[in-house]
């Protein structure tokens, strides 16, 4: 009988878990090994995750994990009294599922005797006779293949240490290789290694018995990870250096600054020992004028070069090179770099730019001064409110497509894209009939209520979209490459899905890449992707490898590394000197973000020309840019002012002031609701649709006892009030109450 430790001789080290009798300290395969002083215990998380007779019936922050001490007391309990079928030890707390088998077993006793654990919904485990297993076709079975994890042999057998990928016929791992993985990725990021598939895959692989954190991947986690990938180069590599300081010296603003080479931006020269009067003009390296010269290029890349100055009244917008980002930043990570001119030239296009206006992903942050920052920001959003404008005016203009004859889609809020799908491909459904929302698990839904309904389906799906298997990246995405969802012609449905939200009233999605919008609007022979256009770890780390090798020496090794993917994507070729290392890069960029791809593309493509949107959208790829690239405006008070149209019907009373009054409150966080419960609650849309409401938003002054929302309408009625006190009370009460109802 396993008993806890008392307090004086507690000895963290070698206490062992009170579950399964053992000191191993091996997160991989027992998960965290925790002591808890004050409770005088110490416990594998496996181990009580998987035990049969307890449950996380606390908060997360409540015992240990959520699970209440005085259940694992009475399950330290309830095992000693159960003899493990594998050691034949006391304290066996883990039993098979399975009806009428009674073996019991220690968690680590289980795994030694390849035992199934699932760690999703009830924590089952199933002893080794009775655990499942993956089926196999006759022509699968037998010989053997490399783990596309480790790059060892595996054998195609149906054995506990092997898994097969449930979307790829020829995708073997092994066991221990999947579960580092899973463990290394966590949730969001693990997936199928060949296809890119999520949902399948995961599904398959805790069905199988795989751990699979509910945190960021690690490489996410870790502080300062990419630090090193943040230095620029800076080094004058002319032959004769003129600088008494040295060849590392770099004082910005002065004639002794580092410029770099704008073609490959791996050389570097001093203003001053390059006879350049100022930062603005260009140069190219030695290496990078030897190859333009041989190629016959030289002559066109100075040509260009002018061009662009003209264009730019001539000032010339150089864009250097920055230091490369993580191939998946997280949510709110900041990346700064240092520009030598205050503007930009996007990389994916010839128009000049801000380095405001391009994506939170893709953007290039400047070291400017408070003033010239703020300056910047409050033109961005002046830019960008007039681009919304103009692209609501464009889908207004499609919207008249829409006629009155309405289509029914039944949809299911929890499998939100199988009965889209459904609905999309119905015999009668047609983009230019008016779409009438149903959900079919939500009882009490007024029939009248057929826009917020409508808006909270394309909400729903925006969002499934965004994080499905069609797309990778973190926030600014790019199509993945699902080889079933190509033969199920889901790109199509995709594209087809966001064109008909956005001129139906719904959201945009916000969540596309530069790249991707490039390739859209200018097609994917013009656009040149970049690094952090790789969402693939081991793609993005092979790419910096090589681009980032200092010699010819390590330049051929961090080929010969790679040769076999380099030759999948016919990018393999020899290599004489340093510089050839840029045009490698620039193929291997080119074929894994956008020849790998050019499939679904061009299904995507196919789709969003419904209604005429893609057409718009090469008509005005500015104004687009604003509602694809961009997540929309957060709401404030002056926004929600400016929507609404006052009508009074009672003359000379306090209303309108009271009405602005309650939402400066709202959006400085003195009121229980929030500027989207309000739109919820009028509109029945949280958010403003890049088409706009339609009718016109307005707000009615009435002699009623408590404001109403009428979203058939998309009017707001007001009571007349003596005291804003009265006039905010009431306003709380009313949204609070409606929304609280409608969510339960």
């Amino acid at each position: 009988e396993f008993r806890m430790s008392k307090p004086n001789n507690f000895d963290i080290q070698n206490s062992f878990c009170v579950l399964c009798g053992r000191t191993d300290d091996c997160p991989e395969k027992y998960g965290e090994k925790k002591s808890y002083v004050e409770y005088n215990l110490t416990v594998h998380y496996y181990c009580l995750l998987m035990s049969s007779g307890i449950w996380q019936r606390g908060e997360e922050d409540e015992g240990i994990y959520g699970f209440l001490i005085t259940d694992i007391r009475k399950e330290v309990n309830r095992a000693a009294k159960l003899t493990c079928n594998i050691c034949k030890k006391k304290g066996a707390s883990i039993g098979c599922v399975t009806p009428k088998c009674k073996r019991s077993y220690h968690f680590p006793c289980g795994i030694q005797r390849e035992c199934i654990f699932q760690f999703m919904e009830d924590f089952r485990s199933y002893c080794w006779e009775h655990k499942p297993v993956q089926t196999l076709m006759d022509k699968e079975s037998g010989g053997a293949s490399q783990c596309t994890i480790c790059l060892d042999l595996v054998d195609h057998l149906p054995a506990y240490n092997v898994l097969k990928s449930p979307c790829c016929k020829n995708a073997w791992f092994h066991r221990e290789c999947l579960q580092y993985q899973a463990l290394s990725a966590g949730i969001f990021f693990f997936r199928c290694t060949v296809c890119n598939n999520k949902d399948k895959f995961q599904k398959e692989m805790l069905r199988m018995g795989i751990y699979i954190p509910e945190r960021d991947a690690s490489w996410e986690l870790e502080e300062n990870a990419y630090q090193d990938l943040l230095q620029c180069y800076q080094h004058c590599d002319v032959k004769r250096c003129r600088c008494k300081e040295g060849r590392d010296y770099n004082e910005p603003d002065s004639k002794w600054e580092i410029k770099r080479c704008q073609s490959c931006g791996s050389r570097g020269t001093h203003l001053a020992c390059s006879s350049m009067k100022s930062r603005e003009e260009n140069w190219e390296c030695v290496e990078c004028r030897s190859i333009f010269a041989k190629s016959g290029k030289y002559s066109k890349q100075k040509k260009r070069s002018w061009a662009t100055s003209e264009k730019t009244n001539g000032t010339t917008c150089l864009l250097e090179e920055p230091s490369p980002k993580s191939a998946r930043p997280s949510s709110g990570s900041q990346r700064s770099f240092l520009l030598q001119s205050p503007k930009i030239m996007c990389q994916n296009n010839l128009s000049p730019c801000t380095h405001l206006e391009r994506p939170a992903s893709n953007r290039v942050m400047m070291a400017l001064s408070p003033l010239m920052s703020h300056r910047n920001w409050s033109q961005r959003q002046k830019h960008l409110k007039e681009r919304r404008r103009e692209v609501r005016n464009i889908l207004k203009e499609l919207k008249v497509q829409v006629n009155t004859k309405t289509t029914r889609l039944n949809i299911n809020r929890e499998n939100i894209w199988t009965s889209a799908l459904k609905g999309f491909r119905q015999r009668n459904f047609s983009p230019t009939n008016t779409i009438e929302i149903h959900f079919t698990n939500c009882k009490n839904r007024s029939k009248t209520d057929t826009s917020a309904s409508r808006h909270q389906f394309f909400q729903l799906l925006m969002l499934h979209l965004q994080n499905s298997s069609l797309f990778e990246g973190s926030s600014a995405k790019n199509l993945s490459l699902d080889f079933q969802a190509v033969k199920e012609n889901l790109y199509f449905e995709a594209g087809r899905m966001i064109a008909v939200s956005l001129v139906h009233g719904g959201p945009s999605p916000g969540f596309f890449s530069k790249t991707l919008f490039n390739c859209l609007v200018y097609g994917p022979e013009n656009v040149k992707p970049a690094l952090e256009d790789v969402a693939d770890v081991d793609v993005a780390q092979t790419i910096k490898t090589i681009k980032y090798a200092n010699s010819l020496s390590s330049l051929q090794s961090a080929i010969h590394d790679c040769c076999e993917f380099l030759a999948a994507a016919g990018c393999l070729r020899p290599v004489t000197a340093l510089c050839d290392k840029n045009m490698l890069v620039n193929d291997i960029l080119i074929h894994h973000v956008i020849k790998r791809i050019i499939s679904p593309l061009e299904s995507f493509r196919q789709g969003l020309k419904t209604l005429g949107v893609l057409e718009k959208m090469q008509m005005h790829p500015d104004a687009f840019s604003s509602i694809l690239c961009h997540k929309p405006e957060r709401l404030s008070a002056e926004i929600i002012c400016d929507l609404f149209t006052i009508h009074s019907s009672v003359r000379e009373n306090k209303g309108a002031d009271f009405w602005m009054a309650y939402l400066q409150d709202v959006g400085s966080g003195e009121s229980v609701v929030t500027l989207e419960d309000i739109l919820l609650f009028i509109t029945g849309s949280s958010s403003i649709p890049s088409v706009g409401f339609d009718p016109e938003p307005t707000i009615k002054f009435l002699r009623i006892k408590y404001p109403v929302g009428n979203r058939l309408l998309n009017c707001l009625e007001l009571p007349i009030t003596k005291t804003y006190k009265q006039f905010k009370n009431k306003m709380e009460l009313t949204i609070r109450n409606t929304l609280r109802a409608e969510r339960e």
